[in-house]
């Protein structure tokens, strides 16, 4: 059986990328002012739909986070987790192209906290990697119970 069916890794994985996810969602859930700015700065999307966005993204991650980390429904939990990350590199990677350094929002909504966006891409590249590795091989019968 490969290393990457076996359901320790998957739970490894699960809760380093789920308590990644929790931690990003904590402080933009309760203010999500912060973070409507901070999506208005990677001047990608049209200003009605940042707020909703910023409203409902951080309780996503948080059910992501959840869910990854509990174990309960895991393949789903890794769906939502690599479409999430693919949205970030995508809008971190169009900034990085225009020559722009973001305030990510990944994990503070300070608008003033800039970083190099190559840099953010490259640092999201292995939890997307992560995710994708829960999702398209999931651990085999016999091993232990994994969503």
């Amino acid at each position: 059986m490969s290393l990457l069916h076996r359901s320790w890794v998957h739970w490894i994985l699960g809760i380093a990328l789920g308590g990644i996810f929790l931690y990003a969602a904590w402080g933009k859930i309760f203010d999500p002012r912060p973070l409507a700015t901070i999506i208005w700065g990677y001047r990608i999307l049209p200003a009605g739909p940042i707020n909703l966005l910023a409203i409902y993204m951080p309780w996503l991650e948080l059910l992501v986070g959840l869910c990854l980390v509990t174990g309960f429904k895991r393949r789903a939990a890794s769906l939502w987790a690599s479409g999430l990350l693919l949205m970030f590199i995508v809008a971190l990677g169009i900034n990085a192209l225009r020559g722009v350094n973001v305030a990510c929002g990944c994990f503070s909504a300070s608008a003033e906290e800039t970083h190099n966006a190559w840099f953010l891409v490259l640092r999201d590249l292995p939890m997307l990697a992560a995710a994708l590795v829960m999702l398209l091989s999931p651990p085999r019968r016999g091993s232990l119970k994994a969503s």
